[in-house]
């Protein structure tokens, strides 16, 4: 057979194959590793495999330990069938509910262009608008809608500047004219045509062309980063952000300190300081920063920017006045917001006091919001259309219907978070997770301020190939191990893997968000990767800072707490409950 076509029957067939071979290949471990958390090991394993190369559809591989932990007496079913619906499972189902009724009514395409009112039509002031709204709308929506949401968007705003995408290509191109005319019409930034005595030599159209290319590029790149940036400053913008809080409360039962309100005040300036560095190295690397940028000049690009924002007054304007639809949504996601944040903050008291101590959660308020959209009218309640005997009877439209729910949630990344929880009780339970901790000795020698860099560096490079979700899931069992051998603060460690877990920048297949950005065509992989290369440094930079700031006083990170017990109590005799001061410059 021909080798050549023999490879490509193997690359077609690689997922069947993977699906066969790795159960083979990892069988040695059951014999390697102590009995108990050497099955569990297979299990993480083997589910990691399938992660990482999709073997299987990623739902479908969080469900496997459903029947391998039961099957290999790794853990009942009765505890393994629970973890797929947690009190966490349910805040998430909140956030993507309300996501749901937000895009329903268009209220985010209303909120996207006033945003870009504000910010004007230069181009660094508009990167920015689209970053700050991208952003925005991540912490609250899935990062994949807002970035489909917002590419037609900008792509309407970048075709008033520059013109059509082809010609700007055309232009781009280091070409003579073949019949010896050295001067070429271009579709400058008005869209218009142009006098003979208005044209420009061939070299400077190629120049100006390169350089609207640059800035057409800065725009799509910018939204899927900002995006990713955006969903780590609430709990609900990142599955990652959850699985957090779920594995901490089952390692950590005592450990109150991570809730929707305490994660915001860390996460929140976290997220802006980051938005507005990347804002800075896209801008600067894609032409947008430039004396026009607080200096107003009449020329060519003034008049382009005159109609770009002719064409976002045009759109906004097309919205009409503010339905009564979406004025509730906005109502209810107000309450929505304030009610979780103010639950319980730490910071001041929450009005959880005034309820049965841990009775009511995150969960029980997203529940509450999210269940008033499926019976809130989306038109005005009149009474006169009770008494008026010629009003037209058409029937009742709730804010939300549970077939538009049904649609646009995605119940796979519910399954997803449920078969994290399940793999971190099998680690905890049959002792893996301590198992783990005891050959990760000799990173102890490591400053913790040093650590937390190279964990953040590690997760944010694992994560550009592997799902965030899957990569949270994997290492936060032996992150948490890590942090209790070497008598660290858990959240030190936890809280900067978490978080790094959202910086995939670097490649097309790292997140949905850059995917779609991708699939526009315009953008390539070397753009990506020499933008996302720095944007991973500066997002690393950015965390250590956190953590070492204000996070270290909000979360008591210098001390080793009481509620950091052992993962099993086989552990006791090498980590304590006593409370030991931690060095955190080494």
């Amino acid at each position: 057979m021909d080798p050549a076509k023999f490879s490509r029957k193997l690359w077609s067939a690689r997922k069947q194959l993977i699906l066969m071979l790795a159960p083979l290949l990892l069988l040695p471990l059951l014999f390697i590793v102590p009995p108990k958390e050497g099955k569990c090991l297979y299990v993480v394993l083997l589910m990691a495999v399938y992660w990482c190369t999709e073997a299987l559809p990623l739902a479908v591989t969080a469900m496997l330990p459903v029947c391998l932990f039961p099957t290999m007496g790794i853990l009942p079913s009765k505890k393994v069938c629970p973890q797929y619906f947690l009190e966490t499972n349910f805040l998430f189902l909140s956030g993507l509910v309300m996501a749901s009724a937000i895009e329903e009514w268009g209220l985010h395409r209303r909120i996207a262009l006033k945003v870009l009112k504000i910010v004007g039509v230069k181009p660094a002031w508009l990167i920015l608008g689209m970053m700050i709204t991208s952003s925005f709308l991540s912490m609250w929506l899935s990062n994949t809608a807002t970035t489909a949401m917002m590419l037609p968007i900008a792509n309407a705003i970048l075709e008033s500047l520059f013109g059509n995408l082809e010609t700007l290509k055309e232009n781009c191109k280091d070409k003579s004219d073949p019949e010896g005319d050295s001067r070429v019409k271009m579709h400058v930034l008005p869209l218009r045509i142009i006098n003979l005595s208005e044209q420009k030599n061939l070299e400077e159209v190629r120049r100006e062309a390169e350089y609207q290319m640059k800035v057409w590029k800065g725009f799509l790149i910018s939204i899927p980063y900002a995006a990713s940036i955006g969903g780590t400053a609430t709990l609900t913008g990142t599955a990652p952000n959850l699985i957090l809080v779920g594995q901490l409360k089952s390692y950590f039962p005592e450990c109150d300190l991570i809730n929707f309100g305490s994660w915001f005040v860390f996460a929140f300036p976290l997220m802006l300081l980051f938005l507005i560095l990347g804002w800075i190295w896209i801008a600067f690397l894609y032409g947008g920063l430039n004396t026009r940028l607080c200096i107003s000049k009449h020329d060519e690009r003034a008049a382009a920017e005159a109609k770009a924002k002719a064409v976002i007054d045009e759109d906004y304007k097309k919205l009409g006045p503010i339905k009564f639809a979406e004025g509730s949504i906005t109502f209810l996601f107000i309450i929505f917001a304030v009610l979780l944040f103010t639950r319980d903050p730490k910071f001041v008291t929450g009005w959880s006091v005034f309820f049965t101590k841990g009775y009511v959660s995150d969960a029980v308020t997203g529940v509450i919001i999210i269940s008033i959209l499926f019976f809130f009218p989306s038109q005005c309640p009149s009474l006169r259309w009770w008494f008026d005997s010629r009003a037209s009877i058409t029937p009742y439209v709730p804010l939300l219907s549970w077939r538009k729910a049904q649609e646009s949630v995605p119940w796979n990344i519910i399954l997803l978070l449920g078969g994290g929880f399940a793999m971190a009780k099998g680690c905890e339970e049959s002792g893996l997770a301590v198992w783990i901790g005891n050959h990760l000795q000799p990173l102890a020698q490591v400053p913790p301020a040093v650590a937390v860099i190279l964990i953040t560096a590690f997760i944010a490079c694992f994560t550009e190939f592997a799902s965030n979700t899957a990569t949270i899931i994997i290492f936060l069992p032996v992150i948490a191990e890590l942090a209790i051998r070497v008598n660290v603060n858990p959240l030190y460690f936890m809280i900067p893997a978490t978080t790094g877990c959202s910086y995939a920048f670097m490649l097309p297949v790292s997140t949905p968000p850059n995917s779609i950005a991708f699939a526009s065509g315009h953008l390539m992989v070397k753009d990506m990767v020499k933008t996302g290369f720095v944007m991973n440094i500066l997002g690393i930079l950015c965390v250590s800072l956190a953590m070492n700031t204000w996070g270290l006083h909000m979360f008591n990170l210098h001390i080793y707490p009481e509620w950091a017990r052992p993962l099993n109590a086989s552990s006791a005799t090498v980590a304590t409950h006593a409370i030991v001061t931690m060095n955190m410059t080494g």
